[in-house]
């Protein structure tokens, strides 16, 4: 069985739930504390043995390219001001292993179609996807733990969790039996479904483990909702052919894709931090 060693980060859209703060900066780039959200999720990625990231990038996207360069310039000057932990840590963000590919996403035709763009860089193997905006916390990093369930059931891997019925409409939404604890098999998967018309309330969050036979579907299946190719679609054509399972992760997901969910990861990242989190903690405390 081959292990996972790729994962693919969708990072072509636009953001706009953010204007004009992502006008002209990609929305992945936006800081929790001192981090942007793509360096949490490719640290999350690392932490699940995976050392080959692939980016599918849009138009004004440079900027994540740039965050995982080499700044030689940078480096010079804090070496220059003797700031020797902040040149550390800039020179160790990611292990020195891992391998940073670029791929372009042409048009804007849906994560389906974004997923279907980094297939030459991922060929005939099981791979992940991580979206940025879905920040998830857990010991041990949520992506770990869908790796080791992927090792054990050789099967693919999606993360769920359960969202009130009034939000279905935002979600993928699986219809699914019970076979272990926190895991379950997928029986049906619907994009966005109307509350009434829902099969659940167990939705699809950003993270998921797929057998490369995914990218046959998504390269047939042809435009869904919205007029995008959507990932959802391909998984359900997936489903005739292989087991999908649905994984409950053990942490706590940050939307980081809306304002409230951004507002409410900055806090909780923020107050644990080991440089502010005390004097953010008495802040917070002042002010209420």
């Amino acid at each position: 069985m081959k292990k996972v060693t790729k994962a693919v980060f969708p990072v072509a859209g636009m953001g706009t739930r953010f204007l004009p703060a992502t006008k002209a900066s990609p929305k992945e780039m936006m800081p929790i504390v001192d981090k942007p959200l793509i360096q949490y999720a490719v640290e999350e990625a690392v932490a699940a043995g995976i050392t080959d990231m692939i980016f599918v990038t849009g138009r004004s996207k440079r900027a994540i390219e740039d965050h995982f360069d080499k700044a030689y310039e940078l480096e010079s000057e804090l070496e220059h001001r003797g700031k020797t932990e902040l040149l550390e840590f800039v020179r160790n963000m990611i292990p020195k292993n891992i391998n940073c590919i670029y791929i372009r996403q042409p048009e804007a035709l849906g994560l389906g179609h974004a997923v279907l763009c980094a297939y030459p860089a991922v060929g005939d193997e099981p791979f992940a996807v991580l979206l940025a905006d879905d920040l998830l916390d857990g010991t041990p990093p949520i992506m770990k733990q869908m790796v080791d369930v992927y090792e054990q059931q050789h099967s693919s891997v999606i993360g769920v969790q359960q969202v009130p019925r009034a939000d279905t409409r935002s979600y993928g939404i699986v219809d699914s039996q019970p076979l272990a604890d926190s895991l379950e098999k997928i029986l049906r998967i619907v994009e966005k479904p109307k509350p009434e018309e829902a099969p659940s309330t167990l939705a699809v969050v950003g993270r998921y483990i797929l057998t490369p036979r995914i990218f046959h579907h998504l390269a047939h299946i042809g435009k869904g909702s919205g007029g995008e190719i959507q990932l959802t679609d391909g998984i359900a054509a997936l489903l005739a052919e292989e087991q999908v399972l649905a994984y409950r992760y053990k942490g706590t997901r940050y939307d980081c894709g809306s304002k409230l969910g951004y507002l409410e990861a900055t806090v909780a990242f923020g107050l644990r931090h080991p440089e502010v989190g005390q004097d953010f903690a008495a802040l917070l405390k002042r002010m209420k």
